[in-house]
């Protein structure tokens, strides 16, 4: 039985019984606090819960799902995938237990020419919660099982919450017995390798508060209003009905197993290790297919870097299956056909989702052969120097900074005799880990693909002479086109350059990159964009505006000073906020982003409220204060444990050597890891105006601030607005404030009189309007302009006014005004007009035609609009002749 055959045989039953289908909702999920549809329940979350009312009593439906948090364990068991379709139908204060079960134990064992699933009774078994009696004995009642088939489990097997204080209640399991080649006999509670769970009834009959875990809470009384929520799971069930091992071999995925065996030209089913490796191919392939379907694209953050580690993750298996090439084109050609049936946009959709998908792949294959050009120096430099082990730095410098798998680097170190110091690996990711991406990564431009750059990074670092020069003579190493290394670029051409030293500040820290211009012998460069597209490497993104720059040239790179002196003035002021929120909140307020530009700064940090007027008052003023005090601004380049033991923060998104740049602003108050340009001292800052708070996610906040000169003028400008009104209303500053409120109550009760007034004149033209009705065969049709008027609401209160004037016989009424400039036509029709086969829709189009724009509605009532006004009689022949055509 095809797996898009089970399901359409599961919606078939539930229709037939009652339930209104319902599509599956995106894998995407609405939900702010979850990337991805994960559970089947996830779409119903509002209506289980009553915090909305459900539109249906009871519906079923086949859920999309994407759980990726055990990624690692996907190929090596039965169970685990990340893509998987959950079958579910539910109840909202409709049937509960009896029905629940009596539905489900039908269709899994009703004959297939039935329409049922043609399971045998004998090879099915059940849980219920331990203290569920009335579920034990339904199961006996309703399905006819024997209590030896009916095992009781507790809390952590048979009862659902959702984490959380609410509904909540006992569930149901029922098992397939694979047999005694699976394990030993005993049912679920003895082996769930054999005893495979295939669906899951919840009975939501239960109030908890109290949550302590997922075990530990308190069950308050019962639900007044019950509810069934189950999911039974695809892919279990096709693999059974198949009579395969596992998922990775129902017709939905094993046709991109067997394409991957194809290509590589190894045997699926002959060693363990190949095996897991095509089913991880197989499941990732599918999942990338239905997320590309979806809209999501490969990106480095959020649901676009699930993808994209998907991908990669197929990129690496299919290598270590020892295919080198692109794939992609054929494998993700299979799952599409193989998905097809139950999913037709992939198909409908295949020229866009092709096009993320080879594309990816291709970008990432070129980082794999950089990687390993660099993976290969730095093995042979460590059996040069008689070292047995790569260190755990350099195989994180390949994944993190060229997307280099570790899994790779473990092999090709092995294959040259050496180990990897895995340990330091995983701390450095489990660091990476617990810092969120930087904002500024998203804003970064697209730069040339990293292996350009081997070449210049192999030369040495580049030089930053910033913090205290302005101006720095330097030499050309690199001039990069397109991407591409060419030596050299003419005037009007966009190019990277790449010097020994620079003064110009490349972008990080959150504070943006420098300004300036880089000068040389008969060119002339304007700096857009400094970056480190490699560790140690600075690139600049340059306009050649004169000249020709070539490799070896001299160059002298100069900031723009005044640009740099409000960044800076930034940058610190950042520090400050930062000490400042700190001092305000506590230590828990700590830095999650951050953005530094000449004149502002944009400051994001962990807290889970918005902050009221008065903290952000607070805030300002410690800040200030600071600048106030004159405090010295010192750094020190020291070893990075110096640092964390002196108590230097570490912030956000930022990657730390062995050594680092410590500063300091007035000691120990503000004292961070920091790479950025800065004052002197905090008086150079000048002002910090705090310009807004916001949230930014469940759980941060953002702070953004005007420095220096551009808070002053922010200031000086509200002064003078300040000064305006206080002449202008004739009222003292301190009771401007109550002055605007009751202007403004006064206006709002004028506006209120003027719309009663202009109703009422609306009103009073209604019998004259009707007299104006004139013959269009069998219908009476009142067409005419009435002017200004206020709002579309009050033509609509006409013209449907108009029309029950008219009486019962057929009768078009077609109004046309215009509304803040721009004119609208409403036309209405009543029961004997649309008898007589004119639709309200057909007149609003062809009005909206002759003004220019759209229009469209119900058959009773609709409206057109344009931006031409002269058009409006025009709009009103309209009407006139396709009532006259009726």
């Amino acid at each position: 039985m095809k797996t898009a055959e089970i399901a359409q045989r599961y919606l078939d039953y539930f229709e037939k019984n009652d339930h209104t289908i319902v599509p599956s909702a995106s894998l995407v999920s609405d939900d702010p606090s979850i990337m991805f549809t994960i559970a089947g329940m996830v779409p119903f979350i509002p209506y289980l819960t009553g915090v909305v009312p459900a539109p249906f009593p009871r519906a079923a439906d086949v859920q999309k799902c994407i759980r990726t948090n055990d990624i690692e364990e996907v190929g090596k068991t039965a169970r685990h995938g990340t893509f998987f379709q959950m079958l579910g139908n539910w109840s909202f204060g409709d049937y509960f237990k009896e029905g629940a079960i009596a539905y489900a134990w039908e269709l899994l064992t009703s004959s297939e020419s039935d329409g049922g699933l043609g399971f045998a009774e004998r090879d099915l078994w059940v849980t219920v919660y331990e203290d569920d009696d009335e579920a034990a004995g339904l199961w006996q009642k309703v399905a006819g099982l024997p209590a030896s088939r009916i095992q009781r489990m507790g809390r952590a097997d048979n009862f659902w919450t959702t984490g959380q204080p609410g509904p909540a209640g006992p569930c149901s399991e029922i098992y397939f017995d694979r047999g005694p080649a699976y394990g030993p006999d005993g049912g679920p509670a003895v082996d769930d390798s054999r005893f495979l769970e295939i669906w899951n009834l919840v009975f939501m009959q239960n109030a908890i508060t109290n949550v302590r875990s997922k075990t530990e809470f308190d069950i308050v009384g019962e639900l007044p209003k019950k509810n069934i929520d189950t999911g039974m799971g695809l892919e279990r069930v096709a693999f059974i009905k198949q009579g395969v091992e596992n998922m990775y071999e129902t017709d939905q995925v094993r046709p991109v197993l067997d394409r991957a065996v194809e290509l590589s030209g190894r045997r699926y089913g002959a060693v363990h290790e190949d095996d897991v490796r095509f089913r991880v191919i197989a499941d990732h392939v599918r999942s990338s297919l239905m997320l590309l379907s979806d809209g999501v694209t490969p990106s480095n953050e959020g649901r676009g870097y699930i993808l994209r580690r998907l991908m990669r993750r197929t990129v690496r298996s299919m290598r270590l299956l020892g295919v080198d090439e692109a794939t992609f084109p054929a494998l993700f050609e299979a799952s599409r056909d193989a998905m097809k049936a139950g999913y037709p946009e992939v198909e409908r959709d295949w020229q866009r989702i092709s096009s993320y998908a080879f594309a990816e792949e291709e970008t990432f294959l070129r980082t794999l052969t950089a990687g390993s050009t660099i993976l290969d120096t730095a093995v042979e430099r460590t059996r040069t120097e008689g070292g047995t082990t790569l260190q755990g730095s350099e195989a994180f410098l390949l994944h993190d900074t060229y997307g280099f798998p570790i899994d790779l680097t473990l092999e090709i170190a092995e294959e040259a005799g050496i180990g990897v110091d895995r340990d330091a690996f995983d701390t450095l990711m489990q660091e990476q880990r617990l810092r969120a991406k930087a904002d500024a990564r998203s804003r970064k431009r697209a730069i040339a693909d990293v292996g350009v750059y081997r070449d210049f990074r192999a030369l040495g670092e580049t030089v930053f002479t910033g913090y205290t020069d302005l101006e720095t003579p330097s030499r050309v190493l690199g001039v990069l086109v397109d991407g591409i290394s060419a030596g050299r670029a003419s005037e009007g051409q966009i190019a990277e350059v790449i010097l020994a030293e620079t003064s110009l500040y490349a972008e990080s820290g959150g504070q943006v990159a420098d300004k300036g211009t880089i000068v040389g012998p008969g060119y002339e460069l304007e700096v857009l964009d400094v970056q480190r597209p490699v560790p140690g490497l600075i690139s600049h993104t340059v306009e050649v505006v004169r000249g020709e720059v070539a490799v070896d040239q001299p160059a002298t790179t100069i900031v723009d000073a005044a640009n740099r002196r409000s960044a800076t003035q930034a940058h610190s002021a950042t520090h400050l906020v930062h000490a400042a929120l700190r001092d305000t909140l506590g230590s828990g307020a700590t830095q999650a982003g951050s953005l530094n530009r000449a004149g502002y700064l944009r400051f994001d940090f962990t807290w889970s409220q918005a902050l009221s007027a008065a903290t952000r008052s607070e805030i300002e003023e410690i800040a200030n204060n600071a600048v106030r005090d004159n405090l010295e601004v010192s750094t020190r380049v020291l070893s990075l444990d110096d640092a964390k033991a002196a108590g230097a923060m570490a912030l956000f998104g930022e990657k730390y050597g062995e050594t680092v740049r410590m500063v300091d602003i007035g000691g120990p108050w503000s004292r961070e890891l920091c790479g950025g340009t800065h004052v002197a001292t905090s008086a150079e800052i000048g002002l910090i105006s705090i310009t807004g708070e916001s949230s930014v996610g469940a759980s941060n906040r953002r702070v953004e601030a005007l420095v220096g000169l551009d808070a002053f003028r922010e200031l000086t400008a509200e002064r003078a607005l300040v000064s305006e009104l206080t002449a202008a209303l004739k009222t003292p500053k301190d009771q401007l404030a109550a002055r605007v409120s009751e202007l403004a109550a006064g206006l709002k009760a004028a506006e209120k009189r003027i719309a009663q007034f202009e109703a009422k004149a609306l009103a009073e033209r209604v019998p004259s309007l009707a007299e104006t009705a004139e013959r269009a065969g069998a219908v009476r049709l009142v067409v005419q302009a009435v002017g200004v008027v206020g709002s579309q609401d009050d033509v609509r209160s006409l013209v449907a006014s108009v029309r029950e004037r008219l009486g019962s016989e057929a009768a078009v009424v077609a109004l046309a005004a215009e509304i803040g400039g721009r004119p609208v036509v409403i036309a209405a029709t009543n029961e004997a007009a649309r008898g007589a086969g004119v639709k309200a829709g057909a007149l609003a189009k062809a009005a909206a035609a002759a003004l220019g724009g759209g229009g469209g509605g119900r058959d009773d009532m609709a409206q057109g609009g344009g931006a031409d006004v002269t058009a409006i009689p025009a709009a009103l022949e309209a009407v006139r002749a396709v009532v006259s055509a009726a």
